[in-house]
C-alpha cells in the first residue's frame, strides 16, 4: 500500500456509515478522538461514540476518528512515514490541537506508544513542545487507575467525560488564544474538578523501591474527584457502521454504573451512584433505530435489572425491531426480556454466577443462587432458547479445590435441568482467571499463582469432558496476569509499556519488565496492606476511606451487602457534590 491507498482506505469506511451528527472539518478547533485498536472494535465502544457527538454538537469544534491500522496498513505507514491520520479528513494526528484517547483495556496499552509516535507526536508527555498537541485520556482504565500510562498523557479524565470534555477543551482554546505556556495550561486544566494531570504529582518510593505515595506540586488537589452527573440525555449509537464486533446494531445505554455490590467489579464502584435512563429517552433511541432499520443493543451493567425492563422490550418488539442484552442477571430476569430474545433470533442466555459454590457466591457477593440459575434455564426452554453460557472465575479469594469441584457440579446439574425442561442446546462455561482491581473490596489482595490457576484450570476441564454437551473456554492465563500487572501498576511501568512497544508488543513485555528490573512476581503475589499507599490513591472515587475496608472484611465473613436504594449513605458517593 502507498499514502494514496491509505487514504482510499480511511474513505471508504465513511461511505458505509451514517452519520448522525455530521463532521463539519472546516470548524476552526480540532480534535482527534482516538481508540487504541482497530476500527471494527472502536466503533463497538459506546463511550467514543458519546463523546464525538459532544463535541461535534459543538459550534468551534470538530471531532475526528483515529484507530490502530491493520497490520498490513501499519507496515504501510511505517515504509511510506506517512502520519497516523484521521477517518474523517485523513488528516495528521500531529496537526490536531487536542488528542483524546478512550482507554478500556489493558491489552490496548501496548498500541498506545505506537499510535503517537505513528502520528508524529512525543510518546512521553515530557517531550512535547509548547504548541504540540495536547494529549488527554479517559475510559474506564483512566478512571481506576492511570499510572501505568502516566508518562504518554497531559492528562486524565477521571470519571464520566460527558460536560467534563468541554471544560477542558474552553480552558485549552483560551491559553492557546492568549499564548499561555504549556505547563501553565497543565496547571490550569488541573483546577477543573475530574481531571489528573499526572506531571503535577511526583511518585515517591520508599525502601526496596516500594510506592511510597506523591509529592503534589503547590497549588493542586491533593486527590482528584471523580465526575458524574445524572444521565438527562439519550447515551446511544452516533456514527452506525456495519463494521463493528456487534455488526449492524443500534447500541442504546440503558442505565450506568451497578448497585449489587459484587466486591470483584470494577464498574460497581467507580461508576456509582447507579444510573438509569429514563423510559421516554430509551424510546427515542429505538425509533431512530427503527429508522435505520437496525437490531437494537442494549447496553448497560445489568439490563434485567432496569426497573421498566419489560416495558422497553414490548415497546422494541412493537417497532418490529429486533434486540439483544450485554448482561443479564439470573435473579432479576423476566419472561418477557427472555421471549423477547428470542424472538429476536438469540440462541443463547448469558448468565455469570462467577463461581460454582454458594459459599463463593456469598465471599464476592454476587447474590445469585442455583435456583436463580434454575430459574433462568426454565424461562429460556420456554422460549425455545436452546443453548445457556455461563461465566465463571477461577482464582478467587478463600478459593479451594472444593470450589472447582462445586463448578463441575453445578454444571452438571444445570446441564441436566436444560435436558428436564426441554432445553436442548448446549451448556458453555466461559471461565478467566480472576484479576483483583483497584477500587474494589480486593484491591490489596494478590492473584492466585498462575501455576495453581493452571492446574484447577487443568481439573475442570477434565472434571467435565465426559459431557459432551457441556463446553468449557478457558482465556489464556499468560494475558490475565499481564493485565494483572497493568491494573494496579505504578507510574514505573510506563517504560516497560515503552519498551514493549518499540519491539514485539505484549509478547515484549516479560523481557522489558527483566530488562527494566521490575519484577512481575512482586506485583501480582504481594499481599498490601489496608494502610500501604497504592498508586491510584490519588483519585477519590466518592467512597469513604474505610468503604473498601469493610466490604473486604465483610467478605472474609461470607457477609450480604444489599444493593443500593434510595437514601442509602453506606458507602459515602450519594449525597456528595461531583
Amino acid at each position: 500500500m502507498n499514502r494514496k491507498e491509505l487514504q482510499q482506505a480511511l474513505e471508504a469506511l465513511t461511505r458505509e456509515e451514517v452519520n448522525r451528527v455530521g463532521c463539519d472539518t472546516k470548524k476552526p478547533h480540532k480534535v482527534a478522538l482516538v481508540y487504541p485498536n482497530t476500527y471494527f472494535v472502536g466503533m463497538s465502544n459506546l463511550g467514543l461514540q458519546i463523546i464525538y457527538e459532544e463535541i461535534n454538537e459543538r459550534e468551534d469544534s470538530v471531532a475526528e476518528r483515529v484507530f490502530l491500522p491493520s497490520k498490513k496498513e501499519m507496515e504501510a505507514y511505517e515504509r511510506t512515514r506517512t502520519p497516523l491520520m484521521s477517518v474523517e479528513s485523513q488528516r495528521y494526528l500531529c496537526d490536531f490541537e487536542v488528542i483524546g484517547m478512550d482507554i478500556t483495556f489493558e491489552m490496548d496499552y501496548f498500541h498506545i506508544p505506537w499510535i503517537l509516535k505513528a502520528g508524529q507526536v512525543a510518546v512521553r508527555a515530557e517531550h512535547r513542545r509548547e504548541h504540540d498537541p495536547i494529549v488527554i485520556g479517559g475510559g474506564p482504565c483512566a478512571t481506576f487507575n492511570p499510572e501505568p500510562l502516566a508518562d504518554f498523557f497531559d492528562a486524565f479524565i477521571i470519571g464520566e467525560g460527558e460536560g467534563v470534555i468541554s471544560e477542558a477543551l474552553e480552558i485549552i482554546y483560551d491559553a492557546r488564544r492568549n499564548g499561555v505556556a504549556r505547563q501553565e495550561l497543565l496547571q490550569k486544566l488541573s483546577k477543573i474538578a475530574g481531571i489528573y494531570v499526572p506531571s503535577l504529582y511526583e511518585p515517591v518510593y520508599g525502601e526496596h523501591g516500594v510506592f511510597a505515595g506523591y509529592r503534589a506540586e503547590e497549588g493542586v488537589p491533593r486527590r482528584v474527584l471523580r465526575r458524574h452527573a445524572p444521565l438527562v440525555r439519550g447515551g446511544e449509537t452516533v456514527v452506525a457502521t456495519d463494521f463493528t464486533e456487534f455488526g449492524a446494531m443500534y447500541i442504546v445505554e440503558v442505565a450506568r454504573g451497578c448497585g449489587r455490590h459484587c466486591r470483584f467489579c470494577m464498574a460497581g464502584y467507580c461508576y456509582r451512584k447507579p444510573r438509569v435512563r429514563p423510559l421516554e429517552i430509551l424510546k427515542a433511541g429505538v425509533d431512530r433505530a427503527a429508522e435505520l432499520g437496525k437490531k437494537v443493543g442494549l447496553m448497560g451493567a445489568a439490563i434485567s435489572d432496569y426497573p421498566e425492563i419489560d416495558a422497553l422490550v414490548r415497546y422494541i418488539r412493537s417497532k418490529g425491531l429486533r434486540y439483544s442484552c450485554a448482561s443479564l442477571r439470573a435473579d432479576s430476569l423476566t419472561a418477557d426480556v427472555v421471549q423477547g430474545l428470542a424472538d429476536s433470533g438469540q440462541q443463547t442466555i448469558t448468565i455469570a454466577p462467577e463461581a460454582g459454590s454458594e459459599r463463593l457466591r456469598r465471599v464476592i457477593n454476587k447474590g445469585i443462587t442455583n435456583d436463580d440459575l434454575r430459574h433462568a434455564v426454565t424461562l429460556a426452554a420456554g422460549a425455545g432458547i436452546p443453548h445457556i453460557r455461563l461465566y465463571i472465575m477461577v482464582g478467587l479469594p478463600t478459593e479451594t479445590e472444593e470450589d472447582i469441584d462445586a463448578i463441575i457440579t453445578m454444571a452438571e446439574e444445570v446441564q441436566a435441568h436444560m435436558e428436564t425442561v426441554g432445553c436442548h442446546g448446549r451448556l458453555t462455561l466461559s471461565v478467566n482467571p480472576f484479576i483483583p482491581k483497584p477500587f474494589t473490596p480486593f484491591q490489596w489482595m494478590p492473584m492466585t499463582d498462575k501455576k495453581i490457576v493452571a492446574k484447577r484450570l487443568q481439573r475442570l476441564k477434565k472434571g467435565l469432558r465426559k459431557n459432551r454437551r457441556i463446553e468449557v473456554l478457558v482465556e489464556s492465563p499468560k494475558e490475565a496476569y499481564i493485565q494483572g500487572v497493568l491494573a494496579r501498576g505504578d507510574r514505573r511501568w510506563s517504560k516497560a509499556i515503552a519498551y514493549a512497544a518499540e519491539r514485539n508488543g505484549v509478547k515484549s513485555f516479560l523481557e522489558a519488565c527483566e530488562e527494566l528490573e521490575l519484577s512481575v512476581e512482586d506485583e501480582l503475589y504481594r499481599s498490601r496492606s489496608e494502610c500501604e499507599p497504592q498508586p491510584w490513591d490519588i483519585l477519590d472515587m466518592g467512597l469513604r476511606d474505610d468503604y473498601l475496608a469493610e466490604e473486604w472484611h465483610c467478605s472474609t465473613e461470607e457477609a450480604y451487602t444489599a444493593p443500593c436504594c434510595d437514601g442509602c449513605r453506606r458507602c459515602g458517593v450519594c449525597g456528595r457534590e461531583v
